[in-house]
């Protein structure tokens, strides 16, 4: 059912799988994560952040030690599903620290997902963030990583990308990048109060 072009029935096939999961479900939508059908691999990242927080530690291993570019990325896709779907569980520090260690992974298809994953996480993943912006020599991470502290509601992101915004040191892109995450944040804020 999860490789049905009719995305109801993929629907309501992950969560028919993830409500009846047993010791070899996480194994077995594991083993799709590596195959060319898109759809298909889509769906069983989505099983898995249906399935949840079992399924962090397999795909903490997967995302930190395969050879494998798409299984690297769906692992860090999947993270940050689980993190949406169970917002109200505090995401386990493993998972936060296995996607630190994909920041620094060369494919942009790996460090982009897992910065992207990470703002999901939210603030206990705030501190990983603002550390990488300081300390990455990467340009198309810096962006990214900007726009995963704009998307998380907190303080201390904001002053991290309002200091950037301000630094004529900084790459003019990436202070681009935080005047708009900037900008997307105080929009939120007003939608949210009207």
């Amino acid at each position: 059912q999860l490789k049905h072009p009719n995305p109801h029935l993929r629907e309501r096939a992950m969560v028919e799988i993830a409500d009846t999961a047993d010791e070899t479900t996480i194994p077995r939508l594991m083993a799709i994560l590596e195959d060319e059908d898109v759809t298909y691999r889509r769906a069983a990242v989505k099983t898995l952040g249906v399935v949840g927080i079992e399924a962090i530690p397999r795909l903490v291993e997967s995302l930190t030690h395969s050879d494998n570019v798409t299984i690297k990325g769906s692992c860090a896709k999947a993270l940050a599903q689980i993190a949406v779907n169970y917002p109200e569980i505090t995401f386990p520090e493993s998972g936060i620290e296995g996607l630190k260690a994909a920041l620094n992974d060369s494919n942009p298809v790996v460090h982009i997902a897992s910065a992207m994953a990470l703002g999901e996480i939210g603030s206990p993943a705030l501190d990983v963030l603002i550390e990488a912006l300081k300390t990455t020599d990467n340009l198309g991470l810096a962006v990214a990583v900007v726009g995963a502290i704009g998307s998380i509601e907190d303080t201390r992101g904001i002053e991290v990308l309002a200091a950037m915004a301000n630094d004529e040191s900084v790459d003019s892109y990436v202070r681009e990048s935080a005047t708009s995450a900037l900008s997307r944040i105080d929009l939120i804020k007003n939608y949210k109060r009207g």
